[in-house]
């Protein structure tokens, strides 16, 4: 029985190191970048919705763009990544709109290069009806809609729309 334990743990091991390496050097599928990507690596298919809900769960995907980490290093600040960012991260951005505040607030005013979060979300709360009219409002008017605001309201300073 030891013996068993010890032949799973070394490739369990040799496993890990093979797939950290390898996930590491390749691109991210449709899911984007962060720990689903890490694993499942850039698959097609129902594979990617697998990446994306580990995405959803751990919030790697938040934190990697941010912190450059989770397979999302040598991410662009600007306006085309604040609109993938948009367009992957729709629904916690909708609801933390709909709060005024939260991770993927503060994400997007890192990546858009606004200077206050908390300013960032209060604009973008009092714009909740003009970003979502309706439930099938598409991903890319969304996101247009969002930069479009953080274009306008020079006291959010956005930098790098």
């Amino acid at each position: 029985m030891k013996n068993l334990f010890v032949k799973l743990g070394s490739t369990c091991f040799i496993l890990c190191t093979i797939l950290s390496v390898h996930a590491h050097a390749g691109k991210y599928g449709t899911a984007g970048c962060g720990l689903g990507s890490m694993l499942f690596e850039n698959k097609e298919g129902m594979v990617q919705i697998l990446a994306a809900t580990t995405n959803g769960t751990f919030g790697s995907q938040t934190f990697g763009i941010t912190s450059g980490t989770s397979n999302c290093d040598g991410t662009n600040m600007g306006e085309a990544t604040s609109r993938v960012f948009i367009e992957t991260n729709r629904e916690a951005i909708a609801k933390e709109i709909a709060k005024g505040q939260g991770e993927t607030i503060s994400s997007l005013t890192e990546l858009a290069g606004c200077i206050d979060p908390t300013l960032v979300g209060s604009t973008l709360q009092q714009s909740f009806t003009s970003i979502f009219p309706n439930t099938s409002v598409s991903d890319a008017t969304v996101s247009s809609s969002i930069v479009q605001i953080l274009a306008e309201h020079n006291e959010l300073s956005c930098k790098n729309l």
